[in-house]
This record gives C-alpha cells, structure tokens and sequence, in this order.
C-alpha cells in the first residue's frame, strides 16, 4: 500500500514536470514568461522548504541570498557583450552560498523567534546595501544588456531556450533535494526539526548539519536569483526585500510543509491567485485593491486545508467515505 502512495505521488511529479515541459507548445509569450516566473519562485521555495518544512528552521531572510543572486550576475557581466554562463552561473550561487554561510554561522547560534529576528535583520542590511549605496545602482537598480550564454551551444536571449533552461533547473532542484533528504544527512535533517535535544542526546553535533542545510539552501536561492535576472534582464532592491521572504513562507505553506512537491504547487498557487485578484477584466475597480482577495483566499486555504493543497486529496478521501479515510488512507496515515 505504501508503494502505492509513494508511486502515486512520483506520478504526479511526473505529470507535473511533463506538462511544463510540453507547455510551450500552446503557450502565449505572456503565459511562457509567467510560467517561467513561477519555475523560478517554486525553486525559491524548495530552497525555503529545506529550512523550514524539513530543518525546522524559520528563515526570514532567503530574499538575500536570492538577490545577491540576482545582483552578482548582472555585477559581473560585461557590458559591451555576453557574459559566459560557466563563470557567471557558479558565481552567483557561490556568493550567495559564502554570505549564507556567513549568516548562518551567527545565526544557528540562536533558536525560535531570535532566530528569525537575526535572519531578517542580516536580510535587512543586505537590501540596504544596495538601497542605500550606488553599488548596484541603488534604487534605479541595474540591467543586464546582454543575457549570458554557452558560445554557440546556448542562447538565452531566445524566451523558449530560457524556458527549458529555467525548467531544467528546476527538475534538478527536486530530484537534488529528494535525494538529499532522502540520505543519511536528510534522515538528521528530520530528527532536528522533531526534537533536536534528542539528536543531541543521541551523539550527534546539531550546529554542523543546520549550518550545511542553511548554506545549502542560500546556494539554490542564489541559482533561482541568477535565474530571476536572467530572465528580466534587470535587477532592483525590491528583491531583497523582507515582503519575498514573507510570501515565500506563504507558499510552503499553502502548498504543505514538509513536501517538495508543495513548495512547487504553492508557488503556481500564489502566483496565479495573485494575476486572478489583479485581473481588472474580473473585477474591475476591486483589482487595485488585489491584496485583499489574496489574503481572504489563503486563509481560507489553510482554515480547509491544515496540511496544504498536498492535503487536498486526504480531505476529499474523508469527505467520500463519511469522514472515515479509506484503508489505504489508513495505512498512509499511521
């Protein structure tokens, strides 16, 4: 039974990644740049997945890593011409690492809310850095005239290449993770987050595998920030900007910790729940005040729906079997 649900849920990753692989078939330029959008958020967010819904860590600082990211790739760029994607690549997801490391190192030393204070606060003097000084173009922010690319093997200029290249990373983000935490450090990752006195009790020194997820997940954020750059072509404090780091725990959540797959389906969630409450096509006058839709609707979400939109089938199952899980669900369950 187990293996059904295990099968079941690789199918539906499957399904998932599939579907975004053949959507440019049938896709608008507009749907082809959102949907890229959302590929890069949904990395984002598995990044904040293995801190919170995984470690046990509530980070309010990811938009940091994700914006130096951002930032070292239009940094580092030429201007006259492309720049090479073997150097810029690893060195945005380096730099982001580096200062990940950095954060971490203070950081990990504190527990609960003093932790989340100390990860936004560093987040905070990384978005004042570049708000407050002309080193990223302060707040006219800067661009990146020319995409970067892998001779004649690559071109990102073309929004398909960049598609499947977004898509890619996102595939080898999941399976990365998956198999992470599917490992013997991911099985310590876990006993942290239930009761880390007990890990402790148990032999192991906690601080070295929470620094190793942090600096982890400050490395991807700083891929999905290259991403993000890549792809506008322009690069601004607003990145780096404490209201990311909040809606990106608004989409683990929506989606349901815990689950890689929820990270993904929570950044669709809130991105397409976001474009729905701003269509003034819809609701007129009302769009403007688009915030409020959004807020009402995710409450309503997570009021139905405890574990996330991964739930959803676990509730529909009880709802059909009169509020009793079906045996399969049962076994699940246990």
């Amino acid at each position: 039974m187990m293996d059904k649900f295990f099968s079941g849920k690789l199918l539906f990753v499957g399904l998932l990644f599939a579907g975004l692989a053949l959507y440019p078939l049938v896709a608008s330029s507009y749907g082809l740049d959102l949907v890229s959008k959302i590929m890069i958020y949904a990395i984002l967010a598995m990044s904040l997945e293995l801190l919170v819904g995984s470690t046990g860590l509530v980070c309010f600082g990811q938009a940091a890593f994700f914006g130096i990211g951002a930032y070292i790739a239009v940094m580092l760029s030429p201007e006259s011409e492309s720049g090479h994607l073997l150097w810029l690549l690893p060195a945005a997801i380096l730099a982001a690492a580096v200062y990940a490391l950095f954060v971490g190192a203070l950081s990990l030393r504190t527990k609960g809310v003093y932790f989340i204070m100390v990860t936004l606060a560093f987040a905070q003097m990384a978005y004042y850095v570049v708000h407050d000084t002309k080193l990223g173009g302060g707040t006219d922010g800067i661009y990146l005239y020319f995409k970067p690319t892998l001779g004649s093997i690559l071109d990102l200029n073309h929004p398909q290449v960049l598609y499947f290249f977004t898509w890619v990373f996102l595939v080898w983000t999941f399976i990365f993770l998956a198999i992470l935490l599917g490992s013997h450090f991911g099985r310590v990752l876990a006993g942290i987050r239930i009761n880390e006195q007990r890990m402790r009790a148990s032999g192991f020194s906690t601080y070295p595998y929470k620094l190793a997820a942090f600096v982890t997940s400050g490395g991807i954020a700083g891929l999905a920030g290259f991403l993000f750059a890549v792809k506008d072509g322009f690069v601004n404090p607003e990145m780096m900007s404490w209201h990311l780091s909040g809606a990106l725990l608004i989409m683990i959540i929506l989606g349901g910790l815990g689950h890689l797959r929820g990270a993904i389906i929570g950044a669709f969630a809130f991105v397409f729940l976001q474009e729905f409450f701003k269509s003034s096509d819809i609701f007129g006058a009302f769009a403007k005040h688009w915030q409020l839709g959004l807020g009402f609707t995710i409450i309503a979400c997570v009021a139905v729906l405890p574990k996330g939109l991964v739930g959803l089938p676990e509730v529909l199952r009880k709802r059909l079997y009169g509020g009793r899980p079906s045996s399969d669900a049962q076994i699940v369950l246990k």
